[in-house]
């Protein structure tokens, strides 16, 4: 079968001499109650293809599954016996957009589309403040939010690829879009933001832990959730940085941090259990504290454990940054660096269910860094198969304007799928083929191989960055990580000449699918703001590169088309404050100063 491109890769598989029945053989089907749930049998040894299945999820696999053997046959089927079965039962992928980008509904069901052709059952949207809620237009009234009916619109497409919608709202830490407005600041645990030791200034973003404010997130719960069919939600409780240094200040003195973070936690679960709704929660704050992690109710509560950096046994990160992280409740020790073993243990140990969620590692770098995400992907993975965890969930995040396209994300959330689904035949799958056949349907297999070839360039400048590339940081400074290390004139040089190659040779792709050639477009995009961005670098260091003017008038141009190219896929509201990073960035130019070329 080494020509054939099955995907996932089947968890076995066994093919026998001679020809199978003719392509376009409607096969017999039959369930058997015993299997595992979603698991399916394949075989195409007799005069019709013969699927057995678990329940309707495993019988859409193997259909799908058999559709790619016939999109594949000029001639009879192989004779093949398939048995397969997911190792984890939730598969799950979580899109961000709350940070400027929200998708159309034409991007949302091709994206569910490609999500059920992953074998990925479970969806999220991650919500801040781009839900259209009652009484609260103060605060999406710009962001071209989903409405009601956008929701269930998007559930019933879900429904029809038997996937779960599940609800996702915020409701403590990243409220900085609620809180900004005068009607909702005084909810804020600093109304006024505050300042770090190290001198970082961030705005209020985390809800005051008291009884007010877990009635008010409840109620945004309880609207979002009336969208739904699937009665669970993810309350977020993430990254409260600013927890204990206002409102909570007397109590957190008195009782400690992590101790109010677990009982205002503790508020929202039981006021949504109450009526009747399975609650997920982000685990990072408790990490580490399975003496309070055991005091969460068992049943109907999952923590989602993440972390998004492949294993790394010698992490060096500068000390006055780990400085500043551990100030505001980043956690970045060696052990933590390590994998998800670190960021799982307390949830193990307390006996409480729990999902990892590594990511797509598409954010903050224009066009991916692949590598990075294969490797914590499958971490993840096989941490989560070893140690119990009951989901998978891959999360595609947008910091910093939400300025990578949708299509950088999918060789990441093709791999992920794969292992989710099976890890030990699909360890080292490479999705491109796939990719290039079943979603671009694109006869040169240009587009697959260009991701992968942009996906390995990210710190290939002698640069590096944790959570974002070089590329990306040097082209919209932003955030308190940027970039680490010395660049090289040669190796500058090189990237920017692989950029360009890429940028040529995306011009020969012809990809057939509805898509395509938005696909083909927003790459060539991608790359040109990535190249933009190792201009940067080059320019700082003091190696040939354009002149500022010529810089300008690059960039200039790459705005205008980043513009052109979200409204192909995205909402109008947030563009505005995604372009204002580049505009900023722009405004470097204006003395026409620079380097020669």
């Amino acid at each position: 079968m080494s020509d054939w491109i099955l995907f996932p890769q089947p968890k076995r598989i066994e093919e026998l001499s001679g020809d199978g029945p003719a392509c376009g053989t409607p096969p017999a089907v039959r369930t058997d109650a015993t299997l595992p749930p979603e698991a399916f049998t394949l075989d195409t040894l007799g005069d019709r293809p013969e699927i057995v299945h678990a329940d309707a999820r495993g019988l859409r696999y193997a259909t799908t599954l058999l559709a790619q053997l016939e999109a594949q046959c000029e001639r009879p089927l192989p004779r093949v016996q398939i048995e397969d079965a997911p190792d984890f039962p939730v598969r799950g992928y979580m899109l961000d957009i709350s940070r400027d980008r929200v998708p159309t509904r034409e991007q949302l069901e091709r994206l569910v589309g490609q999500l059920a052709l992953f074998r990925i059952n479970h969806l999220q949207l991650y919500t801040e403040h781009t839900f259209a809620y009652r009484d609260h237009e103060t605060v999406w009234a710009d962001a071209s939010p989903m409405t009601v009916d956008d929701v269930r619109w998007l559930d019933r497409a879900c429904a029809q690829h038997d996937m779960e919608l599940c609800a996702n709202q915020n409701t403590f830490g990243h409220m900085g879009r609620w809180l900004e407005h005068p009607d909702y600041n005084a909810r804020a645990e600093t109304p006024d933001g505050f300042t770090t030791k190290h001198g970082i200034t961030l705005s209020a973003n985390c809800l005051a832990p008291t009884d007010e404010n877990a009635d008010f997130a409840v109620d945004l719960c309880l609207e979002l959730l009336a969208c739904h069919t699937s009665q669970r939600i993810n309350i977020g409780c993430d990254e409260t940085f600013e927890l204990g240094r206002g409102a909570s200040a007397a109590e957190v003195a008195k009782r400690g941090k992590s101790t109010v973070y677990l009982e205002h936690l503790g508020r929202l679960i039981a006021r949504l259990h109450a009526r009747g709704h399975p609650v997920l929660f982000w685990g990072d704050i408790l990490r580490g504290h399975p003496e309070l992690v055991s005091r969460l109710p068992r049943e109907n509560t999952i923590a989602l454990a993440w972390h998004y950096e492949a294993p790394q046994e010698d992490a060096q990160l500068p000390d006055s940054l780990k400085a500043i992280l551990e100030e505001i409740g980043i956690e970045m020790s060696e052990a933590s660096m390590r994998g998800f073993q670190a960021h799982v243990d307390s949830f193990v140990e307390a006996g409480l269910p729990y999902w990892v969620c590594p990511g797509t590692s598409t954010w903050n770098t224009l066009i991916g860094r692949l590598a990075n995400a294969r490797g914590n992907l499958l971490d993840a993975a096989e941490t989560g198969r070893a140690n119990g965890a009951s989901g998978y969930l891959i999360t595609d995040w947008g910091d910093n304007g939400h300025m990578q396209p949708p299509s950088v994300s999918l060789p990441p959330l093709a791999y992920g799928a794969a292992v989710s689904w099976g890890i030990d035949a699909n360890r080292d799958a490479d999705p491109a083929g796939f990719l290039d056949r079943f979603v671009f349907d694109d006869p040169t297999g240009t587009l697959g191989a260009a991701l992968n070839r942009m996906g390995a360039l990210h710190d290939a400048t002698g640069k590096h960055a944790m959570n974002g590339s070089p590329l990306f940081t040097d082209l919209v400074p932003a955030g308190m990580l940027g970039s680490m290390g010395e660049p090289a004139a040669d190796a500058v040089a090189q990237v920017i000449a692989a950029l360009d190659k890429i940028r040529d040779d995306l011009s020969t792709a012809r990809p057939s699918a509805p898509d395509g050639e938005v696909v083909v477009r927003e790459l060539r995009q991608a790359v040109r703001l990535a190249r933009h961005g190792a201009y940067r670098i080059a320019r700082a260091a003091g190696f040939p590169c354009p002149t500022d003017a010529a810089l300008r008038e690059d960039l200039e141009a790459g705005i205008a088309e980043q513009a052109a190219c979200w409204l192909l896929r995205s909402r109008p509201g947030g563009l505005r404050e995604s372009l204002a990073r580049l505009e900023k960035t722009l405004a470097d130019y204006a003395d026409n100063t620079g380097y020669d070329a």
